[in-house]
């Protein structure tokens, strides 16, 4: 291992956070817009849905497959590059005629904006080992708002310059970023004495071998889930009666999220405290209960924002549990490990977006909240019977 970093600073904290937000954004903006995209291009709500599937393929395709080059190459260099390219795929976003071609801006995009992940397991390793907790939920709530805010951000573009202004406006920002990354990130390379290959089965190795792993993974799943299933229906529900709401009102929404969000940054604390048990048994009741409040939301507004709220909080604080004790148990893979759990996290949200797209095409917003209620009891089954192997103090 070699690095010329000088220690993670609370400048280079609030850079990678910033950061992660911008490049996980990339794949939200289309989600307040999903309604007006379907009239541009003349689509069906579950053609439009597949939208938000393909973004999420996307992602979990980068995962499993470029996350892991951060344990072999220079980070700096691959993290800028990569940034670069997730722009370049919002460019022929903004510039599509068709679906088809939407589709394949929309999974580039989807592939490269994985770079979030690789800042993620960067600042743990820079962080010094007791505030690792609290770093890696500052880092993961930038993420959690860039998810959030780009809804706002993209529902507010859209009123002023319709959809493509969104995703010109997002390539251009995607660019700038790679530049202050590349002035401001440490080069840090760490050595791994493994192939390509070798390297990605040396993931589904590690979650083989450790139960307390695949647990965690199973959990970010299903809790992603949750979170398409809300987000990917949400645009239909209030662009149609009783509340007619525009892109920019509908992107408001992600005001609400954002609060629940930031709310749950303390779990990483929690977690360095050892009450990551605790965090995560509250955090999935927590989802539980939001449920009922946001099958409410169909005929009230202050009801589905507090369903949204309790919702993200909840979502946010398991994740970030999750992280913190995988990133404890083997330091120096911590690439890899986020590539196996970050894949199982986007392939749950891209499940949760088919089932959510086709809930609501059978059965409205009360099929939605039913589907959302059936994943929460699954995931607390799963936690049920995997808890009992993680060790009392994680």
């Amino acid at each position: 291992m070699n690095s010329t970093s000088q220690g993670l600073s609370p400048t280079l904290v609030a850079l990678m956070s910033i950061a992660t937000g911008l490049a996980v954004a990339c794949n939200y903006y289309a989600q307040p817009l999903l309604d007006t995209i379907a009239r541009s291009f003349n689509l069906s709500v579950n053609q439009a849905g597949f939208i938000v599937t393909t973004a999420q393929l996307g992602y979990a395709a980068g995962l499993l497959l470029l996350v892991p080059l951060g344990d072999r190459l220079e980070r700096r260099g691959l993290i800028v590059g990569m940034s670069l390219l997730a722009a370049g795929g919002m460019v022929i976003t903004a510039l599509s005629g068709s679906l088809g071609m939407m589709l394949l801006g929309t999974a580039l995009t989807g592939l490269f904006s994985v770079v979030a992940q690789l800042l993620v397991p960067l600042a743990a390793t820079l962080a010094a080992p007791e505030k690792r907790g609290k770093v890696v939920g500052t880092v993961m709530s930038g993420l959690l708002l860039g998810i959030l805010l780009a809804r706002t951000v993209a529902g507010a573009l859209a009123q002023l310059g319709g959809w493509r202004a969104v995703f010109w406006v997002a390539s251009v920002l995607m660019v700038l970023m790679a530049l202050a990354l590349w002035r401001g990130l440490p080069r840090y390379r760490q050595t791994v004495a493994l192939s390509y290959p070798q390297l990605l089965g040396s993931i589904f190795r590690l979650y083989a071998q450790t139960r307390v792993i695949r647990t965690r993974a199973i959990i970010g799943c299903l809790s992603f889930a949750n979170f398409s299933v809300l987000w990917t229906s949400m645009a239909f529900l209030l662009a149609a009666p009783p509340f007619n709401y525009s892109e920019g009102e509908i992107g408001l929404l992600g005001l609400a999220g954002a609060a629940g969000a930031l709310a749950a940054r303390q779990a990483g604390s929690l977690a360095d405290r050892g009450k990551a048990r605790l965090t995560t048994t509250l955090g999935l009741l927590i989802m539980l209960g939001s449920w009922g409040l946001t099958a409410l939301g169909a005929h009230s507004l202050v009801a589905l924002i507090a369903g949204i709220i309790l919702l993200d909080l909840a979502v946010q604080g398991v994740h970030i549990t999750n992280q913190s004790v995988i990133y404890r148990r083997m330091p120096e893979a911590r690439n890899r490990l986020t590539a196996g759990y970050m894949t199982s996290y986007f392939i749950g949200g891209a499940a949760g977006s088919l089932i959510s797209a086709s809930a609501y095409h059978f059965a409205g917003w009360y099929g939605v909240c039913i589907a959302g209620v059936l994943l929460t009891l699954l995931n607390l089954l799963s936690w049920w019977q995997g808890h009992r192997y993680e060790d009392h103090n994680n």
